[in-house]
């Protein structure tokens, strides 16, 4: 495994900001309100060629009645006992605050290095006051400012001293793996099947709607199978962006999507695919992803002979023309068909990387073209010949020909089922060109 950081501390001291830097873009939702960042955050750091992960934990508060705050406890627990290092920060202007105390003494009894970080220091007379942190018993005190970067040096070196050369690659070949992004609109089930797969509780799961705020990447590894799988807020419609929090979310709702490689769309057996669904879809095939759609809350739904079937058909009608998609009906409490989602997201993974040799595809597609030629145009007759596809990351192939500009769209539709006919391209959108000869 590779190397990892958390970052913990109580609410407003200043993780987003830090991690930002970390990794020199916004990633965390960072507003001046206190407990604005929701749940974790991931991502990976590079200083002087040493890579690891960071982990960037919710606002840290015991002992309260807030859904939320006993919700980030534990996020916090699941830190520490993830991480290789944590980075526990705390703020001069506050000074020590009973938070600061409790914190401190879960970490103390944790066996893994502590990096006491204080931040918002920043001149002469708050490095005096910051002294008072040493109290706190940790071996390794750092006085930073986040928002210009001070300090923020010797505490890599600090850390990225701790990290192996073989910790660093691994952390990169992790970051190599198949990333699925769970996407659909708020209460479809989307954590829930996420804390379902993973089996153990991740992101918080409340019944208020929107309540995942940001993406959160799990690394998975069971039964043989390796993938990050990335948790999105929901996608929503665009009257509802009262608050700009919601607005980031839906940004990095899209942002989750092009990190993705196959993104498993949720939607909720009783209500159908929505009109906002079928955005998302379009969304997402648009940006060349793997699809595979998920229609949760099965158990719930009057079944009778060919229910599912057509569902199926209707749901295909309605995401034409590119339906070329696997389908499943899955019931995330009852853990129903879960499981056989991360197979097809595999598969369609695997698709999506498809590389069909040029002179089987020449084979196989001049054949085709031979049985049914393009429509004459302007008394010339559409010659096709030669195929190859495109070194591109969505599957793509040029068809040479003496007319490029003159195939209309059916017949681009035709080559297309051919190409889906003869080599499985289920779930990917595939993407064709006509060039001159």
């Amino acid at each position: 495994m590779g190397f990892t950081v958390a970052i913990v501390g109580r609410p407003n001291v200043g993780k987003s900001t830090f991690f930002n830097r970390l990794l020199e873009q916004r990633k965390a939702i960072v507003e001046d309100m206190p407990g604005v960042t929701r749940d974790r955050q991931y991502g990976v750091a590079d200083w002087n060629g040493k890579n690891f992960n960071v982990i960037d934990t919710g606002g840290f508060v015991p002992d309260t009645e807030d859904v939320f705050e006993t919700e980030i406890r534990k996020q916090v627990r699941i830190a520490i006992d993830e991480a290789d290092a944590v980075i526990f920060m705390t703020d001069v202007v506050i000074g020590i605050a009973d938070l600061d105390e409790a914190m401190a003494d879960l970490l103390r009894r944790s066996t893994k290095p502590v990096f006491l970080v204080v931040n918002k220091v920043d001149n002469h007379e708050r490095m005096l006051e910051a002294a008072e942190f040493y109290s706190l018993g940790f071996e390794h005190v750092f006085f930073i400012s986040s928002i210009s970067g001070s300090g923020t040096g010797d505490l890599l070196d600090a850390i990225t001293a701790l990290i192996s050369d073989k910790d660093s690659e691994e952390t990169i070949e992790e970051n190599a793996l198949p990333k699925f992004a769970i996407i659909g609109q708020p209460n479809v089930g989307k954590s829930s099947l996420l804390n379902a797969l993973v089996g153990q509780e991740r992101t918080i799961v409340s019944d208020i709607a929107g309540t995942t705020r940001d993406t959160i990447h799990t690394h998975y590894n069971l039964f043989q199978k390796e993938f990050i799988l990335i948790d999105t807020a929901g996608l929503r419609k665009k009257n509802k962006e009262k608050d700009d929090v919601e607005f980031y979310s839906v940004i990095r709702a899209v942002k989750a999507m092009d990190e993705a490689d196959v993104c498993l769309l949720v939607l909720d057996a009783a209500q159908g695919i929505t009109a906002q669904d079928v955005n998302i879809f379009s969304l997402a095939a648009r940006k060349g992803k793997g699809l595979v759609v998920l229609v949760n809350k099965w158990d719930l739904v009057e079944k009778e002979t060919n229910t599912a079937r057509d569902y199926e058909k209707r749901l295909k009608e309605k995401i034409a023309p590119f339906n070329d998609v696997p389908v499943l009906f899955i019931s995330v409490k009852e853990k129903t068909r879960i499981f056989k989602a991360i197979e097809l997201a595999l598969e369609v993974y695997e698709n999506k990387k498809k590389r069909i040799p040029t002179s089987e595809l020449n084979d196989v597609m001049l054949k085709a073209i031979e049985s049914y030629h393009a429509p004459v145009v302007r008394g010339h007759s559409i010659k096709i010949k030669f195929v190859t596809q495109l070194p591109t990351h969505v599957p793509s192939f040029a068809f040479f020909t003496n007319f490029p500009d003159d195939i209309k769209m059916p017949y681009k539709n035709y080559l297309e089922n051919q190409l889906r006919k003869h080599f499985d391209f289920k779930g990917v959108p595939v993407r064709i060109f006509f060039r001159k000869k």
